[in-house]
C-alpha cells in the first residue's frame, strides 16, 4: 500500500512538474511525462512478476486448464500494454496513432481468445 501511495505521489509532481515547463518548453513536458509513465510502469512490471508468481501457483491447483489461464495473463497484459502505449501517444498529441494502438489491441485481444472459443464450441458440439 506504502508503495501505490509514493508512485501516486511521483506522478502527481510529474505531471505539476511537466505543467510548468508546458508554457515555456513543451517538448520538456512530453519528455517529463514519458519519463515518470516509464518509472510508474516499470513498477507495474515488478507488481505482475508477483502476480505471476502466484498464477503458477494456483495452476498446479487447476489441472488440465492451464490453457485457459495462460490466455488470461497474455490478454490482460495486452491490454495493459496497449493502454499505456495509447496515453503515451495520446499526451504526446497523437490521438490518430492512440486510436490505431487501441484498435490493434482489441484485434490481439479477440485472437489470443480465439482458443477459448474454439473449446467452448467443440463443448457445445460434443453436446449436440
Amino acid at each position: 500500500m506504502q508503495e501505490l501511495v509514493k508512485i501516486g505521489f511521483l506522478g502527481i509532481t510529474g505531471v505539476l512538474l511537466a505543467a510548468q515547463f508546458k508554457g515555456h518548453k513543451p517538448e520538456y513536458a512530453v519528455y517529463i511525462g514519458f519519463g515518470i509513465s516509464i518509472v510508474i510502469f516499470a513498477f507495474a512490471l515488478g507488481q505482475v512478476e508477483a502476480i505471476l508468481s502466484q498464477m503458477d501457483k494456483v495452476m498446479g491447483y487447476l489441472e488440465g486448464t492451464e490453457g485457459y489461464l495462460a490466455v488470461l495473463v497474455k490478454v490482460l497484459g495486452i491490454a495493459y500494454i496497449c493502454e499505456f502505449s495509447a496515453g503515451i501517444c495520446k499526451d504526446a498529441g497523437y490521438q490518430s496513432v492512440a486510436g490505431q494502438i487501441e484498435v490493434l489491441g482489441k484485434l490481439a485481444v479477440m485472437f489470443a481468445g480465439l482458443p477459448v472459443l474454439m473449446a467452448v464450441v467443440e463443448m457445445i458440439h460434443g453436446f449436440l
